[in-house]
């Protein structure tokens, strides 16, 4: 369980209350190995999860295509990123008046 909680970035009674959530649904199995608990996943339990979620597969691959394209797009240095919002004092507006 110190992996899953240093992995995650969680505290431990978090995990442990979600891991105890995922055994009690079956979705995981869990084995004594002295102090430490030993989970592993119970890939026969997920099948039906991973199968339903397949069918909307393609619709989250095309929207995670979009989303890498445009964080592609916004990370390259370019001369048309778009308008300019750098700050302008109260003097550049004033002056622009006459």
């Amino acid at each position: 369980m110190g992996e899953i909680v240093d992995s995650l970035g969680m505290v431990q009674p978090s995990v442990s209350k979600h891991l105890r959530v995922l055994l009690e649904v079956g979705l995981v199995n869990v084995r004594r190995d002295g102090r430490r608990m030993l989970y592993r996943t119970n890939a026969e339990a997920i099948r039906p999860l991973h199968e339903w979620t397949e069918t909307f597969e393609r619709f989250w691959r095309h929207q995670l295509k979009r989303l890498k394209e445009r964080a592609e797009r916004k990370s390259e240095p370019s001369n048309d990123a778009g308008p300019d919002f750098t700050s302008r004092r109260k003097n550049d507006f004033d002056s622009n008046k006459n």
